[in-house]
């Protein structure tokens, strides 16, 4: 770089107002840089707690189920589960997060989950059921959830290598740069006021 610049006063002025864009580029990144450690450091904390939850739900689900087929008759589980009338539409929008857009979930459920008679299916299915209606919300939070930290992690890794790339590299090689053209106009103005003086001398003899 210092190779192939121009030591004048326009480029000096030009390159000292890229360091100073550079210097505030370097401080809004690390701003950024930090808030999204910050969420992402929240968010897998709520996550933590919400994974547990989801397999709690599902173990528990599970179990019920198992307890159903166990107290019915194979055809008639077949039957109870055979024609469903609850639907369900999952919408996905996205939100902002720090100039990042996360995708955030939310369901249309219509109908009972519960699509049959009571006379030849056991209370375990119908427990079984409601608690798979639990573990499917959490299912789904868990995913928006997991998809934001993802997301919001390949961000920080983006913003983490250009806060260095402008630490380590740019603000201290246009510095470098400025100081050479200071210093080549420094003694390019020497070498002036001297061959002035000479001049001076020779004018005066």
């Amino acid at each position: 770089m210092l190779q192939n610049v121009n030591a004048t006063r326009m480029e000096l002025l030009s390159l000292r107002k890229r360091v100073a864009l550079a210097l505030r580029g370097h401080r809004l990144l690390s701003e950024k840089r930090d808030e999204i450690s910050r969420r992402l450091v929240q968010i897998a904390r709520d996550l933590k707690d919400l994974r547990s939850r989801v397999e709690r739900d599902l173990l528990e689900t599970t179990r019920r189920f198992m307890m159903a087929r166990a107290t019915m008759e194979p055809e008639h589980i077949r039957a109870a589960m055979e024609v469903p009338t609850k639907k369900f539409q999952l919408t996905i929008s996205f939100v902002s997060i720090m100039s990042v857009q996360v995708p955030a979930l939310a369901k249309d459920i219509e109908g009972d989950i519960m699509c049959y008679g009571f006379s030849t299916t056991s209370g375990e299915l119908d427990i079984a059921l409601r608690a798979l209606e639990r573990a499917f919300d959490g299912l789904i939070e868990l995913a928006e959830k997991e998809k934001q930290c993802q997301l919001l992690a390949l961000e920080l890794q983006s913003t983490r290598r250009r806060v260095n790339v402008l630490e380590h590299v740019v603000i201290p090689e246009t510095k470098e740069t400025i100081k050479y053209i200071y210093d080549k106009l420094g003694e390019a103005e020497r070498d002036n006021i001297s061959r002035l003086m000479k001049i001076a001398d020779i004018i005066r003899r």
